[in-house]
């Protein structure tokens, strides 16, 4: 292996690496702690990128979409191996993406909250990465709980009543879903004796008649756990108030944590249950479809009845992911490529633009003073101990705050509801496209969805707008101060969703060309079993 493929393992080292060592350093150094977590971030931005170019198919890679990582060395698929796919560097980019902007928002002293803070948050990504490179089950559960516990942390970050108990509904579902998740392993381990994801779809063919309602009892069991962590109806009552309670960096950076379920079902979809999987093709498709359908109308209502902008984000998040999660269903019965391309564009478009929501949340809702005098309150309020330091403001208060206010909310508006000129616009033109041009899907699914999300979309304007109005015209009281490093994630996350819009393009030819590529499982397979040391299928065929 050349050394410079060892920058796929890259993902999961750099932030555990950095939140172990900022473990080492006192609560006082919180500056210090701020420096080397933004650091990181940085750091993997620029690795994310280095391995989205090699998964389209780079000389380090053979020639192959598929690059891989031994861990230890050992065979596939009784070793642990790291996967990297289009898919998979896809989902490492948009994390880096918000990670970046979420800290710098976070430098605004609201890391003061509580402690380890940034430790936390560089877990919680090391968490996501290693969900999203892992090729087989059972790591997938180890870097699920991973994210998890430092989601359980980060949720409870700067303490109170609403978080406490928004936090026991949070783990508690979290827990179950775990025990599904374990439950449903053992179920798919018991019948085929492996965990490979790449063995598993190749085995899924060849499974006798008489285990494989076995084989599919286990995968719906695991797949309860992340339908829950993706906020599929009726699963996702907890989802609502968990965002809305959470901190503004936090609830921004869980914007991404759904699309964790919703990749999971993808991946796990489209290699044991596509096209070419004999008597287990199309397996749970309707209820995917049925069930994200469900979730979009439910997020449509919550953001009609929603009177806040925190709980509408978080109702939005809703819609996003039942978009997605309808047209995987969708996609397994026969919907074709393009539709699937188009949701994955909707999807990194939907996620930016809901953590920009996020993080205007808070400067949107602020009627006087900086972000230290609403600190000061929330102490106050829940008893908490103050820092000698909390009342320094970090940064400079810009002029025109209305204004740049007004554009972040507007350009956050676009996008959800699917409006021209922005990338909301063209991710729903592609999914429509991509469905009315396949005709192997029945005309009441397409309709129906087709309906949905029109509707979804006509809910998202009434009600953003109608929060846009309160807040920017019938509103008498001062312009807020808000500090330039609160600004300057919210700009660079606009430009961010700018810069996919400009480029849908280049962007659309790389999610067609993940979506050929997840249709064809054998790309996956034969990419992992490829590595110099593979224990072949002999005995399975």
């Amino acid at each position: 292996m050349l050394a410079t493929e060892h920058l796929i393992i890259a993902p999961i080292l750099i932030p555990l690496i950095a939140g172990a060592l900022m473990l080492l350093y006192d609560e006082s150094q919180r500056k210090a702690k701020l420096g080397i977590s933004i650091g990181a971030t940085i750091a993997l931005l620029f690795v994310a990128i280095e391995l989205l170019n090699r998964s389209k198919g780079s000389p380090l890679s053979g020639g192959n979409e598929i690059s891989f990582y031994l861990l230890g060395d050992w065979a596939v698929p009784f070793g642990i191996i790291l996967v990297l796919d289009r898919l998979s560097a896809l989902m490492l980019l948009l994390v880096s993406l918000l990670a970046i902007p979420t800290m710098i928002y976070a430098g605004a002293n609201w890391h003061k909250q509580g402690q380890h803070f940034n430790s936390m948050f560089q877990f919680l990504l090391m968490g996501l990465n290693g969900a999203f490179l892992t090729g087989d089950l059972f790591n997938l559960f180890v870097f699920f709980e991973v994210l998890l516990a430092a989601s359980y942390g980060l949720l409870l970050h700067g303490s109170g009543q609403v978080k406490v108990r928004a936090g026991i509904h949070y783990i508690a579902m979290n827990l179950a879903g775990s025990l599904f998740f374990l439950i449903g392993v053992a179920l798919i381990y018991g019948v085929t004796g492996t965990l490979s994801m790449a063995h598993l779809s190749q085995m899924v063919v060849n499974i006798p008649e008489s285990e494989r309602p076995l084989f599919h009892a286990g995968a719906a069991i695991m797949g309860m756990a992340f339908l829950v962590k993706a906020g599929l109806w009726p699963l996702s009552f907890w989802l609502p108030i968990t965002y809305m309670a959470s901190a503004a960096p936090v609830a921004a950076m869980f914007s991404v944590m759904t699309k964790v379920g919703v990749y999971v079902i993808l991946r796990l979809s489209m290699l044991f249950f596509g096209l070419g999987a004999g008597a287990s093709a199309g397996f749970g498709a309707e209820v995917l479809i049925w069930g994200g359908m469900a979730t979009m109308v439910f997020g449509m209502l919550g953001v009609l009845g929603s009177q806040s902008l925190g709980r509408m984000a978080a109702h939005l998040v809703l819609i996003s992911s039942g978009t997605v999660i309808a047209v995987i269903g969708l996609a397994l019965s026969g919907g074709g490529t393009s539709m699937l391309s188009g949701a994955l564009y909707y999807m990194v478009s939907s996620t930016l633009a809901t953590a920009t929501l996020f993080l205007l949340i808070e400067p949107m809702s602020r009627e006087e003073g900086g972000i230290a005098a609403m600190l000061a309150l929330t102490a106050d309020a829940y008893g908490l101990e103050k820092d000698e330091d909390e009342d320094e403001e970090v940064g400079l208060a810009i002029p025109g705050t209305m204004t740049i206010l007004g554009l972040s909310f507007g350009v956050c508006l676009l996008v959800l509801a699917g409006l021209p000129p922005l990338s909301g616009f063209i991710g729903k033109v592609a999914i429509l496209s991509g469905m009315l041009g396949v005709g192997g899907l029945p005309p009441y699914l397409t309709w129906t969805f087709l309906a949905v999300l029109m509707i979804s979309g006509f809910a998202t304007i009434l009600g953003l707008v109608r929060i846009g109005i309160q807040t920017f015209w019938a509103s008498d009281s001062k312009p807020p101060k808000v500090l330039a490093m609160e600004f300057a994630p919210v700009i660079l996350l606009v430009l961010f969703i700018a810069a996919i819009t400009v480029r849908g393009d280049s962007v659309l030819r790389y999610t067609d060309a993940t979506s050929r590529a997840l249709h064809d499982p054998l790309i996956y397979s034969v990419g992992v079993f490829s590595s110099r040391q593979t224990i072949g299928t002999e005995e399975d065929e």
